[in-house]
């Protein structure tokens, strides 16, 4: 059981929260197949406008040409990349297919009760994914455990914090969220993310968990589940 005082807690969530296997195999196959209508139906909204416009410059391509657009995006979800405008269109598409009931969410069944009694011992909780706000939010929402997101102060991704791996982004977290970096803990499996976080004066603790094959977490302390940590108040 590891022992953490601190004032908020951050959290992870592809191999964290969730499991990758729902992102790889129901989520992107998801967004895949529906990137084309969904642009063609949403091109004129500012947010998949500005994604649009963003992918098109990046490629040389006129923002119109929405095969070209397309073709880059599904690129970019097979390889895995974290582009901004593919991780804005994502989460918009499965805002959409949640709301549709088209899509379920995940949750590891440790997660929600942790959380629900972090929040009621008064520990400021927040989200920080790749994946959009709006995304991360949907996934909260739709949970099989129920709407998660009262739970949650605050949402974060790459566009409005930065790259997962760059001490900064953290640094703009914890100013965001008004705290002292030594009173913020991060939950996360991968390595890189724990030593940025680390890097930028935040506490840590990494999962490794049944059948998260691409977790990377490697230094003490790391966890199996939420139920191996214990917080108290800093």
């Amino acid at each position: 059981m590891e022992r953490i005082a601190c004032r908020g807690i951050v959290v992870d969530i592809e191999g964290t929260t969730s499991a990758a296997r729902h992102v790889y195999e129901v989520l992107f196959p998801y967004a895949r197949a529906h990137m084309r209508d969904w642009l063609a139906a949403h091109g004129s909204e500012p947010e998949t406008a500005g994604a649009v416009a963003e992918v098109a410059s990046s490629i040389g391509a006129d923002p119109g040409d929405l095969d070209a657009v397309t073709a880059q995006l599904i690129r970019w979800i097979d390889d895995d990349v974290k582009a901004a405008p593919l991780k804005t269109i994502q989460g918009l598409i499965w805002e959409e297919g949640y709301a549709r009931g088209e899509l379920t969410s995940h949750m590891f069944d440790d997660v929600p009760p942790a959380l629900r009694a972090w929040k009621e011992a008064g520990f400021v909780l927040a989200v920080y994914s790749s994946g959009s706000v709006a995304a991360q939010q949907a996934l909260v929402a739709n949970a099989p455990q129920g709407d998660l997101r009262p739970l949650f102060t605050g949402y974060f991704d790459i566009t409005t914090a930065g790259a997962k791996r760059d001490s900064s982004s953290y640094r703009r977290i914890a100013v965001s969220l008004g705290m002292d970096a030594a009173h913020l803990l991060f939950l996360s499996d991968i390595q890189a993310e724990l030593d940025a976080a680390r890097e930028a004066g935040w506490q840590t603790v990494g999962l490794l968990r049944e059948g998260e094959t691409q977790a990377t977490a490697t230094a003490e302390p790391t966890v199996a589940s939420f139920d191996d940590i214990e917080v108290v108040p800093a």
